[in-house]
């Protein structure tokens, strides 16, 4: 067949359907590599950006020339995620882990899922980058005690003081073997109020002493110590008596203090 005559056929098929012949090429087009990685993110993380009212878990495309940055944590880190962005706007590409970091137990499964999920050659057409700078904690999740699935305290402690610096290590030296030339930063675990439900004040302090205990084993480990920075803060900055999260000044305070750290271990 001759191709003016296929051509003309295929017009005439098209318009049968309602579509121009411009609309029928557009419908055939090859997903890009941007709309493939995409979907597959909106996929990983589901609904969680409606839960936690954010769009730390938007979507970006990782522009080429920019360093990479990896933000792993709890809920307190979801909510200053959108800061931190904002504050590395054109510096950096930030990008956060896909849901709620969980307790010390999660971080290699998360990291492998995401890992798995995002990166070629897993993922043909997926991301084909290194992370520049991962910024990490565990420790919120760690300390709380569960009665089945609830916060409860007299429920069950998630992770013992001597388990959380076990998983702690194991963290480190996956962390240091799969990204050996990352900058790798680990935030310090923020403070736990007066009553609140399945935590107990004063915990967090136990837990950051452990993890500092583990870190000495890893000087190229950077610390931002937001315990400490946020401490002073702790009563003007909660939702309100007894809740672990913070009010949108707390949660931007903390955001930019993140991103300064960031900026300043990337030097941008």
């Amino acid at each position: 067949m001759k191709r003016r005559e296929f051509v003309k056929i295929i017009g005439v098929s098209t318009l049968g359907m309602g579509l121009v012949p411009s609309v029928f090429a557009a419908i055939n087009l090859k997903k890009t590599d941007h709309d493939i990685c995409k979907h597959v993110w909106e996929q990983l993380c589901g609904n969680i950006g409606n839960v936690y009212k954010t769009d730390a878990f938007k979507y970006i495309i990782p522009l080429k020339r920019k360093p990479n940055v990896l933000i792993y944590g709890d809920s307190v880190s979801i909510k200053y995620s959108s800061e931190v962005r904002e504050s590395l706007e054109g510096k950096a590409n930030v990008i956060r882990l896909f849901k709620n970091g969980g307790s010390s137990h999660n971080f290699i499964p998360n990291m492998e899922k995401m890992h798995d999920s995002m990166f070629q050659p897993s993922l043909d057409k997926g991301w084909n980058f290194k992370w520049d700078l991962i910024h990490f904690n565990v420790g919120l999740h760690d300390l709380k005690y569960l009665k089945g699935k609830h916060l409860s305290k007299e429920g069950t402690l998630v992770s013992s003081l001597s388990i959380y610096k076990k998983n702690l290590d194991g963290i480190c030296k996956y962390l240091m073997l799969k990204f050996p030339k990352t900058k790798l930063v680990f935030a310090t675990t923020t403070p736990v109020p007066e009553n609140a439900k399945g935590r107990y004040q004063g915990d967090s302090i136990k837990y950051n002493k452990a993890a500092l205990e583990v870190l000495v084993n890893y000087p190229n480990i950077v610390v931002n110590d937001l315990y400490t920075f946020t401490f002073p803060h702790h009563k003007e900055w909660m939702q309100e008596p007894g809740n672990v999260h913070y009010n949108e000044v707390g949660f931007a305070k903390q955001g930019k203090e993140v991103a300064r750290i960031m900026a300043e271990n990337l030097k941008i």
